[in-house]
């Protein structure tokens, strides 16, 4: 059964049981980022869900645009004033 975007949009529960400790750890983390633990846990979750997602994505090359992709990842990028900033510029979350 397909979903309408108003449907695939609007909130709903999920509920899920912990231990007293796991729920204190969380809320803990939770304090200190000045978030609610539900928040902090839907975050979190989803951030998760998204790296095991991408680590089982396939992509496949054919010889040729694999040498290069090879060869990107065996030569470093040159050191620019551009790269320097991206590298040393805080990621939002920090």
């Amino acid at each position: 059964m397909k979903q309408s975007k108003t449907q695939a949009f609007a909130p709903v529960t999920i509920s899920i049981r912990a231990k007293a400790q796991q729920r204190d750890l969380i809320d803990q983390a939770a304090d200190r980022l000045n978030r609610s633990r539900s928040d902090f846990m839907l975050e979190v979750s989803c951030r998760e869900a998204e790296d095991v997602l991408l680590d089982q994505t396939y992509f496949a090359l054919d010889a040729n645009a694999f040498a290069q992709f090879q060869a990107m990842l065996d030569n470093p990028p040159a050191q620019t004033d551009r790269l320097r900033r991206l590298l040393t510029t805080k990621a939002p979350w920090e």
